[in-house]
């Protein structure tokens, strides 16, 4: 078993803070996870992943990209959990597969 630390859910409980990544476009990123407010069509709760691109400074948001939902549950709390159990290594491959379908004027 992976150490939890390793996880989006470790590294959220430990630090108290949302992990940041460098992009594959060289930008800096924060991480947020997102669960749908509704059931889709199976009952099932969609959980994806909102990152925010950072200015230089760090100190201002400059956009947002997101990634198709990576994880379901029968309800939002087990949607979460199974989010937070993604690798960071995961989470980073992720990131860098929603900046690459990003629109290219963005």
């Amino acid at each position: 078993m992976p150490d939890a630390e390793f996880t989006l859910g470790g590294y959220l409980a430990k630090h108290e803070r949302a992990p940041a990544f460098g992009g594959s476009d060289g930008e800096a990123y924060s991480v947020a996870v997102w669960i749908d407010d509704d059931p889709d069509g199976k009952g099932r709760f969609g959980a994806s992943l909102l990152f925010v691109r950072w200015n230089t400074a760090g100190d201002r948001p400059l956009g947002t990209v997101e990634t198709p939902p990576l994880a379901w549950g029968h309800s939002r709390e087990e949607a979460d959990e199974r989010i937070k159990a993604l690798s960071l290594f995961d989470v980073k491959d992720a990131l860098d597969a929603a900046i690459a379908a990003r629109p290219v004027d963005w």
